[in-house]
């Protein structure tokens, strides 16, 4: 369907022709050049130079053809396979003729829509390998991922190959996806539970402290065990070496069976201690390997003691202490000014919540906190003194009267080199919710940094949200706002945990009450202990005689694990300090040396770390094929078992449920960008041209 229009008034063509009327009539009505020698050819030649000229005026009003287009959209057929280990365990048939059945129904459903293939465990896969090595299983997440791709495009249909089970995110049952597509199972693994003999759970603190005593909680499973008696044995593992600590007899008297056993152990050495809870073997198991899990504790020597101290309750609080507590090397006290009972002696460092207040003069507090060079935090609030703030500190000026404020965000400070911040955390604080800040003039003195400005609506500012900073060998820090307990909330409401805001508060703490470091060259780990598929990331910083970062020269990463094999690795530079992402590491001790040299002098750091094994996909052996069952009801879907992939393709393809779909647009084009146009006016004004220079009339 097309349709000519033009910006002008239609009735404008009569002008055109006339044009081309007058035009052609000066010239062939009254020359007689041609009408004496072939009167034909003048009237054709002057119908030539009418319909040249004519149309030559038409395009001169801008004519645009609109059209009418039809996009077909064919149907989309997206097929998820779980790649997690519980389907290698509980596969009912060979995984060769299984992935080869998969792959006919791939190729079969191609003939007629468009197939996406996908695996998926913790994360979401590009493509299916049939390795089924993925040590956990999150189906809510695969589904909102795809939810994300393919919510506006033309889902037919979704098959789901999976046992059904999983151990990590929500329920897939109650997703809201936006597909609206049924969801086709394929259900994998054995409903019929085997004699199998787990190791659960084992629920164990990440830190312990010199010398105390630590508990751990070890949940044990049997299926079709009854009459049998089991050994529950935990060693210490050192060097590869394992040195038995203790051991219980478990009697297995019911088919179904489950105890939870207490153990208490000691932390009688500083470092990452390894642990491994066995339980024996029995005849005709299924499977072993969950019969054995290793833990790793990090024993610390010292745990530091944070107070904080408020002027009255306020939110701020609770949310701050959470965040710290969440590090168990912080052992957190809340006390308020009028009721204090916490010796600052043994203080470590102190969060001054709006104080010093006109209420409450703090000065005799500060002075002790002077004298044992206690670091401390300034939050303040609208109960803050500003004057007294001024003089309780020298970091920050803060010319107000306190009683008026302003809704500010946080927007991060390019020049802030202190410590650094994750990507997830830079992109994401404009989005957290607005502080309350005090309005008046901010003015940083001595050697403070800048962590967060202020963003007033859209404006970036000059004014310090966030700074911290030392005075008299005494590091303090500074928050010109209250309201951050929001940001708490905020995070868990995006990604349903507190990591970013405890980032936050918790690198602000670790650097203001960590002892100065003077190496000049120092690698970072965020910790100590990490999962089997957790990639391990370094930083690494270097300090020239004047303490400024440089990364000039190169630096090296050399890793060694307990069996004396060494891994050499390169730092790359990110901005001025370096950073290496080591990947994933095999479950083990692990000790490593940074190496570097400046001015001549080599430069070395020595630190350790751990990679505890990933056991989820081991801990239910039996196939949940309700949930799947379940899924395909709610969403009109069918269940199927391998072996029924043609079954599959036959359904998809003879109910002819999934139909294409039209998308009609209007397209405009201006009719002067034709080129056929242009050849026609070339042709008619090159025949008038030849006619008559052949007859003379040039």
């Amino acid at each position: 369907m097309e349709n000519l229009t033009f910006q002008y008034p239609t009735w404008y063509l009569l002008f055109c022709l006339l044009l081309g009327l007058v035009f052609s009539a000066l010239l062939y009505y009254w020359d007689r050049t041609f009408r004496e020698q072939l009167a034909i050819l003048n009237g054709v030649l002057g119908l030539v130079r009418f319909l040249a000229i004519s149309l030559l005026a038409m395009l001169l009003l801008t004519p645009l053809l609109r059209r009418l287009t039809t996009d077909q959209q064919d149907p989309i057929v997206l097929l998820l396979q779980d790649e997690s280990e519980s389907i290698a365990n509980g596969l009912t048939v060979d995984s060769s003729t299984y992935r080869q059945g998969l792959e006919n129904l791939q190729v079969e459903l191609s003939n007629n829509y468009e197939v996406k293939t996908y695996g998926f465990g913790r994360d979401l896969l590009e493509e299916p390998n049939f390795s089924f090595q993925e040590k956990s299983t999150n189906l809510s997440k695969a589904f909102r991922s795809l939810n994300d791709l393919y919510s506006n495009q033309n889902v037919g249909a979704i098959i789901l190959a999976s046992d059904g089970v999983f151990n990590e995110g929500s329920n897939p049952l109650y997703l809201n996806l936006d597909l609206n597509a049924p969801i086709h199972t394929i259900a994998l693994g054995d409903t019929v539970p085997s004699r199998d003999l787990v190791l659960k759970r084992v629920f164990h603190n990440k830190i312990a402290y010199l010398g105390d005593r630590f508990g751990i909680q070890i949940d044990v499973a049997a299926q079709n065990c009854s009459g049998e008696t089991a050994e529950l044995a935990i060693f210490a593992v050192e060097n590869g070496n394992t040195r038995k600590l203790q051991s219980k007899r478990i009697s297995l008297n019911e088919d179904l069976f489950f105890t939870t056993e207490s153990v208490l152990l000691e932390a009688n050495k500083p470092g990452v201690q390894r642990f491994r809870i066995q339980l024996s073997s029995l005849d005709g198991e299924v499977s072993t390997v969950n019969n054995r899990q290793d833990i790793f504790v990090d024993v610390l020597d010292a745990r530091q003691q944070v107070l904080i101290l408020a002027a009255a309750p306020h939110p701020d609080l609770s949310a701050m202490k959470q965040a710290l507590e969440s590090n168990q090397n912080y052992e957190v006290a809340l006390e308020y000014v009028e009721d204090r009972s916490v010796d600052l002696k043994t203080v470590d460092f102190a969060i001054l919540h709006q104080l010093p207040s006109a209420s409450n003069n703090i000065a005799p507090l500060l002075q002790q906190l002077d004298n044992n060079k206690t670091p401390r935090l300034f939050v303040i609030g609208s109960q803050t003194d500003l004057t007294q703030l001024n003089s309780a500190q020298e970091i920050l000026t803060i010319q107000g009267d306190g009683r008026n404020t302003n809704q500010v965000q946080a927007s991060v400070f390019g020049g802030f080199n202190l410590f650094t911040l994750s990507d997830e955390l830079r992109a994401d604080l404009g989005k957290f919710p607005p502080l309350v800040a005090p309005f008046g003039e901010f003015r940083v003195n001595g050697n403070a940094q800048t962590l967060f400005r202020q963003r007033v609506g859209r404006v970036d500012t000059d004014y310090p949200l966030f700074l911290l900073g030392e005075e008299n060998g005494t590091k303090v820090g500074l928050l010109a706002a209250e309201g951050i307990w929001k940001w708490r909330l905020f995070n868990y409401l995006q990604y349903e945990n507190h990591d970013l805001f405890n980032e936050v508060v918790r690198k602000s703490v670790q650097y203001l009450s960590v002892k100065e470091d003077k190496r000049r060259f120092r690698v970072n780990l965020a910790k100590n202990i990490y999962k089997e598929n957790e990639a391990i990331i370094f930083d690494a910083e270097l300090y020239n005689e004047s303490f400024e970062r440089v990364n000039t020269p190169d630096a090296g990463l050399s890793i060694k694990d307990e069996e004396g094999r060494v891994f050499n690795l390169t730092f790359n530079r990110r901005g001025d300090s370096y950073r290496l992402n080591a990947n994933t590491f095999p479950v083990g001790s692990y000790t490593f040396t940074g190496t570097t040299s400046l001015s001549g002098k080599a430069l070395t750091y020595n630190g350790q770390f751990s990679v505890e094994p990933v056991q989820l996909e081991l801990y239910e052996t039996t196939a949940n094929h309700g949930l799947l069952q379940s899924l395909s009801a709610q969403s009109n879907g069918q269940v199927f078992y391998p072996g029924q992939e043609t079954n599959l393709s036959q359904l998809l393809t003879t109910e002819n449920k999934l139909k294409p779909i039209l998308y009609q647009s209007f397209k405009t084009q201006s009719v002067i960008n034709f080129k056929w146009i242009f050849f026609l006016l070339l042709g008619l004004l090159t025949i008038e041209w030849v006619t008559r220079r052949y007859f003379g009339a040039y």
